[in-house]
């Protein structure tokens, strides 16, 4: 995406900055914790959030859950690789980076960059599968991990047989980028993709999703991100992680079935499981349909 005409009025614009790490041009925001007596406090001296958005979203989907999460952590929260305003690697949709390790070390080239060590990791989805292999892989050792909607479990079923094949021939071919981009246009197209979140946006969150998929160069970078997932390993190595998992739930969400966070807490060792708190009417977007609800849900 082109930052001079689709970032003009970025959510929290002013928090903007690129930056160069791991091969990539990053768009990070970065939040100076604000002391609750009303004073800055110096960047990096108090704790660290990182927040990792889910495929196909952007550092958009944090607009209002970063501002308050300021008032106890420095927050950063970067575009993905390929997403947004942040570059896909070189090699395109094989790039290594692309990876769910690829991913979580890219990160890690990045907060290296900042020189910010994350205290706590927010991730929504896939992010949460990016947060528990950055601390898998000795990346990260934050104090806990927190997932919102946590894209953790494999596809069951036929559709687990053919995602990834499926997803990796469409991010191969130039066309279905562009396609879907067109497609997405249309605001009924849009709605359709919405609704099988589960979640009801308000107009200004929808007009930022409009924004995002209608940018092929931002499709080409989710599809890639799907093609090169996997899940199973991840689970797989669930038993392993050595810090608190927190999973946040929304109740009405379509698009990961809740029962999966359920499944994940079971696979974790006893010393992991943190909590696992059910929001009954909120969907796959929750921390954007209601940011103060799942903030306070997060640990103290």
């Amino acid at each position: 995406m082109d930052w001079p005409r689709d970032g003009r009025d970025w959510p929290n614009r002013e928090h903007s900055r690129f930056v160069q790490a791991g091969g990539l041009r990053w768009h990070v925001q970065v939040f100076e914790c604000v002391a609750q007596s009303g004073g800055a406090v110096a960047p990096f001296d108090a704790p660290v959030a990182l927040l990792l958005h889910g495929t196909g979203a952007s550092t958009h989907s944090w607009r209002d859950v970063a501002p308050l999460l300021a008032k106890r952590y420095t927050v950063v929260a970067p575009d993905l690789p390929g997403h947004a305003f942040t570059g896909i690697p070189p090699g395109g949709a094989g790039a290594p980076q692309l990876s769910l390790p690829g991913m979580a070390r890219a990160i890690a080239s990045l907060m290296k960059q900042l020189e910010a060590n994350p205290a706590l990791i927010i991730g929504h989805s896939a992010g949460a599968a990016i947060a528990i292999r950055m601390v898998l892989d000795r990346l990260a050792n934050p104090r806990r991990i927190v997932g919102i909607n946590a894209a953790l479990m494999p596809l069951g079923g036929l559709a687990g047989q053919w995602f990834s094949p499926a997803a990796k021939v469409m991010a191969a071919m130039p066309l279905i980028p562009r396609l879907f981009a067109w497609r997405a246009q249309n605001p009924v197209v849009l709605a359709q993709l919405l609704g099988r979140t589960g979640s009801v946006l308000d107009v200004r969150g929808t007009a930022l999703y409009h924004r995002l998929v209608s940018d092929r160069d931002h499709v080409a970078g989710a599809l890639a991100m799907m093609a090169n997932w996997d899940l199973p390993q991840l689970a797989r190595d669930l038993p392993k992680l050595a810090v608190p998992l927190d999973l946040i739930v929304g109740e009405q969400d379509r698009t990961v079935p809740p029962a999966d966070s359920r499944k994940a807490m079971e696979r974790l060792a006893p010393d992991s499981r943190g909590t696992l708190t059910v929001l009954p009417s909120l969907g796959h977007l929750a921390h954007e349909e209601a940011p103060a609800a799942v903030v306070a849900c997060l640990p103290s």
